[in-house]
């Protein structure tokens, strides 16, 4: 699994120096290692339908903990069928899709198998740490994905918009996994799920997750992202925003859903806000006119029905999961690719400019209302199957009642927004001239036709795609009546539910002109883009304000900042702790006192001092004072580090005080005096007190040391570890130590040779004639040849 996430990285890595030769062939070398990865999780299929996992941890940091750990389960094989199947897909497709040496398409290509990359990592992760890591790569991805070149404004802000809303949700995500990890003593993901953790901390952290879940899978507010981003090519809307990345937030809570399985603070939120996702989605799909803005906010929609089942918890609702996730990513990937045939091949996708396309492209017309039917739950298509299941999840009970209710409403939606998508892109309109639509290549169509044969083929072979789900949900228990995926139940109220749902989409999308109309006279207070642009405006100003009033220029002002940022932040949390050390000694050696006081005296006449030379050499002798601790302390490596430096600090300095005035200016600074003395001396005590707790709270030499002492003097001949960690096993930190020193070194000789050459050039202008006649005019003039700065320089 590790081997085809970095096989996908590195081709990627590779795949510009192709690119420049022949995108075509960049695009088809980029299919291959997703391609590969379904192949090999497809041999796989067997042992892991029958409950068996693969498991790989690779470890790179053993004794902070650190690993990469993978595990590929049910969960992990359905998304390998989108990630990996799809994406090759759309790699073929991209090459028919951008023109032949478009930058669009030299770019695409090796993002697009980074991101392949990036989301395979994410699923296979059995680590909350090693999933953040891939989850904010697949941001990034997103991120140059949907900007391209950034020429154009609206691809700047979709692209920015996106990767807003998402890192921040990643952050407050982080945190959870953070607070869970801790509470639950382990970050795998397998071990949580066979011991759930419980408390008050696992609830807050779950809620933090639940954020990261919803802005990745764009529910409501966060949802705005989605359709902003469809200004991306279309290749990348189908990968990104219909196979792939907007369902990562949808697998996470599927995957840790048996942690909190039952908790009412995560399947509450799950279930209300995926239900609100799911009619604002729908809704705003009844009105779009872009074909590809209509399947956005279809999107939206399918995302928040997910979300709602994921949130449930419970077998059926799992297998209800299981098959929409795998059905979405099917019949959306076939919408999207139709659409983006359309729009290159007839220039538009906007229903109003769209007539006649069906008649010239009848197969088209066919993979898109499989499709269609798929996204609409009608029979025999997986979309049928799933949304039975999801009815019959809520059965039982009068939350039950109410949930299903809600979700009729948003499948009589989702049935009419799937035949005005057939009907706008195909249909024959009265007083709309015909749309000349030439055939795609096959390139273009086989890619687009191969998922929509598979929602077919995979509602009809039900046992099939029933074996594949149920095994998913066995991390939720089966109980005593499992359900089964099937075509026919019998005449029970699922199926009732979806007639009245087909039935109802079928008015609304016959309605749907007084809709729009009924629409266009509403009142609408809320707006998510809206809302996202007063809040980017009121942090915009915000930041701008602060700004104004911190970054002044003045470097005291900021060291005050950074001194009262640690006084309040570590500093009241070292008060509030209370830790006191057992045990403090005034001194180790009596040669400390004398030291400790010379460096005390001159901090103090430092303050005092009025002169900007006396105050060099005041910071000069508290750094040779330091200096000598070192030595007294056993390190005299160290004091020679700080006397080397603090020497070339005092030549430099020397050499910038003759450009400044000998004394200190005098303005307000007597005012600020005190305010700066308290907080400089308040900060002191800080570190001289944490100083003191932090080094008595080791009461054992860290792990980290173990190997340095055991193979200091056998491996490295030295008993002196520190040397031996500096010279041997950490050479590189002291070479780079070196190479501050070469250039701190190269700084003081500059200012040498410039003050030297300044010097030659005044001299050389002092003896031209010119100068020698100028100064004695000036002489005559009674002016006194030079003046006493000028005798002093």
């Amino acid at each position: 699994m590790l081997a085809f996430v970095i096989v996908h990285l590195l081709v990627a890595l590779a795949l510009p120096i192709v690119t420049r030769r022949s995108t075509r062939a960049a695009f088809l070398i980029a299919a291959v290692p997703p391609a590969a990865a379904l192949v090999w999780v497809l041999s796989h299929a067997g042992s892991v339908l029958n409950g068996g996992e693969i498991v790989q941890t690779v470890q790179w940091a053993p004794l902070l903990g650190l690993e990469f750990s993978f595990r590929l389960d049910v969960l992990g094989l359905l998304m390998t069928l989108l990630v990996a199947g799809i994406g090759a897909l759309v790699l073929v497709y991209a090459d028919y899709y951008f023109g032949a040496g478009s930058g669009d398409a030299r770019r695409s290509g090796p993002l697009l198998l980074a991101f392949a990359g990036a989301m395979l990592g994410l699923i296979y992760s059995d680590d909350l740490l090693t999933i953040y890591v891939f989850w904010e790569l697949t941001t990034i991805c997103s991120f140059l994905l949907v900007g391209q070149a950034g020429i154009s404004r609206e691809s700047r802000r979709s692209s920015l918009q996106a990767l807003m809303i998402t890192v921040l949700g990643g952050l407050v995500m982080l945190l959870g996994f953070v607070v869970l990890g801790e509470s639950a003593g382990t970050y795998r993901v397998s071990e949580l799920i066979d011991n759930p953790p419980t408390g008050t901390a696992v609830t807050v952290a779950g809620l933090l997750i639940l954020v990261g879940a919803f802005t990745k899978s764009a529910q409501v507010p966060f949802h705005n992202w989605l359709p902003a981003a469809m200004v991306a090519p279309t290749p990348i809307s189908t990968y990104l925003h219909a196979a792939s990345m907007v369902k990562a937030g949808v697998f996470l809570v599927g995957r840790l859903g048996p942690i909190f399985a039952g908790e009412p603070l995560w399947w509450i939120p799950c279930v209300v806000f995926g239900l609100v996702t799911m009619l604002v989605g729908g809704w705003r799909a009844l009105h779009e006119f872009d074909l590809k803005k209509l399947l956005a906010f279809g999107t939206v929609s399918q995302l928040g029905f997910l979300m709602v089942l994921a949130g449930a918890g419970t077998y059926t609702a799992a297998i209800a999961e299981a098959t929409l996730l795998l059905a979405h990513g099917l019949f959306k990937a076939t919408l999207f690719l139709v659409v983006g045939i359309i729009d290159h091949q007839t220039g538009t996708r906007n229903i109003r400019e769209l007539s006649g396309v069906g008649r010239q492209q009848p197969w088209l017309v066919v993979i898109a209302v499989l499709s269609a039917a798929s996204m609409a739950g009608i029979p025999p298509m997986i979309g049928f199957l799933g949304k039975e299941a999801a009815f019959a999840a809520f059965e039982g009970s009068s939350t039950g009642l109410a949930i299903t209710a809600v979700l009729i409403v948003g499948s009589m939606m989702t049935m009419a927004y799937s035949l005005r998508v057939v009907w706008g892109a195909f249909a024959t309109k009265p007083g709309l001239p015909r749309t000349d639509a030439p055939s795609p290549s096959a390139e273009g169509f086989v890619p687009a036709a191969l998922p929509a044969l598979a929602s077919l083929v995979l509602g009809i072979a039900y046992p099939i795609t029933d074996r594949l789900t149920a095994t998913f949900a066995e991390d939720y228990g089966a109980g005593y009546d499992p359900y089964y995926l099937a075509l026919w139940h019998g005449l029970e109220f699922p199926l009732l539910w979806s007639a009245i749902a087909i039935a109802g989409g079928s008015l609304l999308f016959y309605w749907r002109t007084n809709l729009t109309a009924m629409r266009a006279r509403m009142p609408r207070p809320l707006d998510a883009q809206r809302g996202y642009e007063l809040i980017m405006a009121l942090l915009e100003r915000t930041a701008v304000g602060i700004t104004g009033r911190l970054q002044v220029g003045s470097l005291p002002s900021y060291l005050g900042i950074i001194l009262v940022t640690v006084l309040a932040v570590p500093g009241s949390a070292l008060l509030l702790s209370g830790v006191v050390p057992d045990e403090v000694r005034g001194f180790d050696n009596v040669l400390q006192i004398p030291l400790g006081l010379a460096v005390a005296v001159a901090a103090l006449a430092l303050i005092r001092a009025q002169r900007r030379l006396t105050a060099v050499i005041m910071v000069g002798v508290v750094g040779y004072g330091v200096g000598g601790l070192f030595i007294v302390d056993g390190a005299p490596d160290l004091a020679l580090a700080q006397f080397l430096v603090e020497t070339l600090t005092l030549v430099a300095f020397v050499f910038v005080l003759r450009r400044l005035p000998e004394r200190f200016t005098q303005t307000d600074a007597r005012a600020l005096r005190v305010p700066k003395m308290i907080v400089a001396g308040a900060a002191g005590v800080f570190i001289a007190v944490a100083a003191v707790v932090f080094s008595g709270a080791r009461v054992a030499p860290p792990d980290a040391s173990g190997a340095f002492i055991a193979n200091a003097e056998d491996g490295a001949g030295a008993t002196n570890i520190v040397n031996a960690i500096l010279v041997d096993f950490r050479a590189f930190d002291t070479v780079g130590e070196i190479s501050v020193l070469a250039v701190t070194a190269t700084g003081v000789a500059s200012l040498i040779l410039a003050s030297r050459h300044e010097r030659r050039k005044r001299s050389t202008r002092a003896t031209t004639p010119a100068a020698v006649g100028e100064g004695a005019e000036a002489g005559d003039g009674g002016a006194g040849g030079t003046t006493d700065e000028e005798e002093r320089r």
